[in-house]
């Protein structure tokens, strides 16, 4: 008689791959013709956008660019200073073993830094140092036996485990676009540098969609027709939809937003203003937490059944975890001498991180970078700084196991100018972490029963307990029951028995 069972579909999701790549952006440019020479840069910065990612086999291909500012002292009578924007394109691959295009994955490529080499007076070299975190997961749907339907006899072992199973993905492509006006007293006559960042994010759930919101920053530092350099800011904010179905507010969200294009254009000058478009593109994997009873193991003391057993990995104790942690720097810039800030720009870089306590300590770095004018030489200058920064950031569950993916970003950043020629620079740190455990685990997708069973002669067999053992293997082995061992033995607690403990085995009957 074939044995009826009930079988459940799990999608599994397990990382096949992890990589921490830098991936060099370089090549030679060449100053248009409507430029004038080039006598030394100021500043170098730059924006990355992703046109294009896919997993292939054995590797990551990445295609973007890095649209590039540089800020230079012209050769010229007057030493002016002018600006430079192109965009360097690239592509690459990145190795990774065991991976495939039916996987998907989740990757954030930053900026460590750019830097500007003269070649001569109508050419530079730029060369930009990317640092591409990726993680590759498969998912694939595992079937397994959780229940038999029609075989009294059948002894079955059951485990209970909390799970992470993927729910769904999906993204959006979104256009942020705005006007930003500037000075009125300003006659614009070229961008010379733009940083963007995407900052607060939120998710709210709602009839089988995401509603994902956040606020992308965009500063911009202009250089006036007379020969001035000015700031100006604005929020924009970003919305999207993602269709889904069977979402709730308890499920986990991953989020990833990626700048795919970016055009800033100035408008007439007597409009005083700049029209700014960007291309985002959104992506959100959704996980459910799920309590599933897995059959470890089964056996009959009246039949020889076959078991077809195999290993998955599956995904538990997965968290989003954020810490916001507010830093106040003095820089003292002499030369300033009562001159203007035209920009402040905070790259925040993670050193290293320490799991302590369900706790994750971080050691990091922040970048700062201030250009102002000096009031004496009225020049156009630099001032860079190292500030070192530790936070501890609260994770339950978290330990040296957990897979752990944190993003820094920079929010509220301001600067005052003191009197004694001191920026005072006040900014939120926020980190983001996404927490994961792998944890193997056997299921059964098949049993077979096999004809010819041995007739067991003995009535009672009498054992003593050896290192390792517990009821249920014993009484697997002699093809009896926990519930009758513990019956005929006056056992009250199947799981406390003691090494040497003689045990009488009755047959099952």
């Amino acid at each position: 008689m074939a044995i009826e069972t009930l079988k459940e579909n799990l999608c599994v999701n397990q990382i096949v791959g992890k990589a921490k790549e830098n991936i060099v952006v370089e090549d030679d440019i060449i100053i248009p013709d409507i430029k004038p020479d080039i006598l030394s840069s100021i500043d170098t910065s730059g924006n990355i956008c992703i046109y294009k990612k896919e997993v292939q086999d054995g590797k990551i291909r990445v295609d973007g660019g890095v649209q590039v500012y540089i800020i230079y002292l012209a050769d010229d009578e007057n030493s002016s200073v002018r600006g430079i924007n192109t965009v360097i394109d690239f592509s690459t691959n990145i190795e990774m073993e065991n991976i495939n295009p039916s996987m998907s994955m989740e990757s954030n490529i930053c900026l460590k830094d750019i830097e500007c080499k003269i070649l001569n007076g109508r050419k530079i070299n730029v060369k930009a140092n990317l640092e591409a975190q990726i993680t590759v997961y498969s998912n694939e749907n595992i079937e397994f036996i959780k229940e038999i339907g029609n075989d009294d006899d059948i002894q079955v072992l059951n485990t209970v485990d909390c799970i992470d199973s993927l729910l769904g993905t999906g993204s959006t492509k979104v256009y942020a676009k705005d006007t930003l006006n500037i000075n009125t007293n300003d006659n614009l006559a070229e961008i010379m540098k733009a940083n963007i960042s995407i900052s607060n994010k939120e998710i709210k759930t709602s009839y089988n969609k995401i509603l994902v919101k956040a606020e992308m920053m965009v500063n911009l530092l202009y250089l006036t027709e007379d020969n001035r350099i000015n700031e100006a800011t604005c929020r924009i904010p970003v919305m999207g939809f993602i269709d889904m179905q069977n979402i709730t507010d308890d499920n986990i969200f991953n989020l990833d937003f990626e700048i795919k294009n970016i055009l800033i254009k100035p408008n007439s000058v007597e409009e005083h203003s700049v029209f700014i478009e960007v291309e985002v593109e959104i992506l959100c994997n959704v996980y459910e937490k799920r309590n599933i009873e897995i059959i470890q193991d089964l056996y009959s003391p009246t039949q020889n059944l076959s078991l077809n057993q195999k290993n998955i990995t599956v995904m538990k104790d997965k968290n989003n975890v954020s810490e916001k942690i507010s830093i106040n720097e003095k820089l003292n810039i002499p030369e300033l001498s009562g001159g203007k800030v035209c920009s402040v720009e905070a790259i925040p870089v993670i050193i290293k991180e320490k799991i302590y306590n369900e706790k994750i300590a971080y050691e990091g770095e922040l970048h700062l970078e201030i250009i102002y004018i000096s009031n004496t030489a009225g020049r156009v200058d630099v001032k860079r700084q190292t500030v070192p920064f530790n936070a501890n950031v609260s994770a339950p569950g978290v330990s040296n196991n957990s897979n752990i993916n944190t993003i820094a970003e920079i929010q509220n950043l301001e600067s005052t100018v003191l009197s004694d020629n001191t920026v005072d620079i006040r900014l939120d740190l926020q980190l983001n972490s996404d927490i994961s455990k792998m944890m193997e685990v056997k299921v059964i997708d098949d049993i077979e029963v096999i004809e010819g069973i041995d007739e067991n002669i003995y009535s009672i067999v009498v054992y003593f307990v050896k290192p390792g053992d517990t009821l249920w293997n014993i009484a697997k082995k002699f093809k009896s029951t926990i519930k009758a061992i513990s019956t005929v033995n006056g056992i009250e607690d199947e799981n406390n028995i003691s090494i040497g403990q003689q045990l009488f085995i009755p047959k099952f009957v």
